[in-house]
């Protein structure tokens, strides 16, 4: 089983990223849970969520030991470095600026999303360009898999025209690691 923490401020899509992943899991046949947590702003607020998938029965849906982390802001790299499993990997944005050289254990990744995301004219894209950079890193899913689980999951929600936006960023951030 694999488990995925995406964390940072609300509005900065860490629950969509913590979506497609578990709808990415279940469209490849896998057990998966997605649980959020986030505070009573809707925007600046704190938001996190965890995603759990494998071919295993999840009998706890909760944070324990991730092997990946998605720090979208300095608070949520403090609040959550302490719990990734040993060999596990750091995925930071560009708004974490803080020093991040405070475990030998951990691989940090550090991917300039939301400046790629204003690159490729998808302001709202940061999150997308990160969900191609986890994929990536986990190596559970190709790339096709991805962006297919990624795209009908938006085509469910009405959201089908994005597609091609969603594309290259998820493209520009499975590429970037």
């Amino acid at each position: 089983m694999k488990e995925v923490v995406c964390a940072g401020f609300g509005g900065q899509g860490v629950l969509t990223t913590g979506l497609i992943l578990s709808d990415i899991a279940i469209h490849n046949g896998q057990n998966t849970t997605w649980m959020p947590s986030y505070g009573s702003a809707m925007r600046g607020g704190t938001a996190n969520c965890t995603v759990k998938y494998g071919k295993d029965t999840i009998y706890n849906p909760s944070q324990e030991r991730p092997d990946l982390l998605l720090a979208m802001n300095v608070a949520s790299f403090h609040m959550f470095i302490n719990i990734v499993a040993p060999g596990g990997i750091v995925l930071i944005s560009d708004m974490v600026d803080c020093d991040t050289n405070v475990r030998d254990d951990v691989k940090v990744v550090r991917v300039p999303c939301i400046q790629m995301a204003n690159d490729l004219k998808h302001a709202k894209g940061a999150n997308i360009v990160m969900t191609g950079a986890i994929v990536k890193l986990m190596g559970d899913f190709t790339k096709e898999e991805a962006l297919e689980g990624m795209n009908r999951m938006f085509e469910k929600k009405g959201k089908a025209k994005f597609a091609p936006m969603n594309t290259a960023a998820f493209e520009a951030g499975y590429d970037a690691v």
